[in-house]
């Protein structure tokens, strides 16, 4: 029952950074899932896998894991390398290639 620590990363959809600020603690699963032979479908017995805890910060989570036995790893967040840019460049004459639409 090893348990992932890490700070969820924002999705495609979203240009700001809502839902990413604080901690996650997820499950690994214990037991691989299975196909069930009438639908089709993936079913797990596995009812840790279901469990999302959030946390405000890495050393909470990490005291939890500790304070009850849960061997864990942490994964750290690269924060995105945002660009510096002018509406202004687009019009440079210093421009190496041409603004069209």
């Amino acid at each position: 029952m090893a348990a992932k620590i890490y700070k969820p990363a924002r999705t495609a959809m979203q240009s700001g950074n809502a839902n990413t600020k604080q901690w996650r603690l997820d499950f690994e699963p214990e037991t691989p899932r299975e196909i069930e032979p009438l639908m089709g479908w993936t079913a797990s017995g596995d009812m840790k896998q279901q469990l999302r805890l959030r946390f405000d910060s890495k050393d909470e989570a990490v005291a939890y894991c500790e304070r009850h036995g849960i061997p864990y790893q942490v994964y750290e967040s690269r924060e995105p390398e945002r660009k510096k840019i002018a509406y202004a460049d687009n019009f440079s004459y210093r421009r190496l290639d041409p603004w069209t639409h």
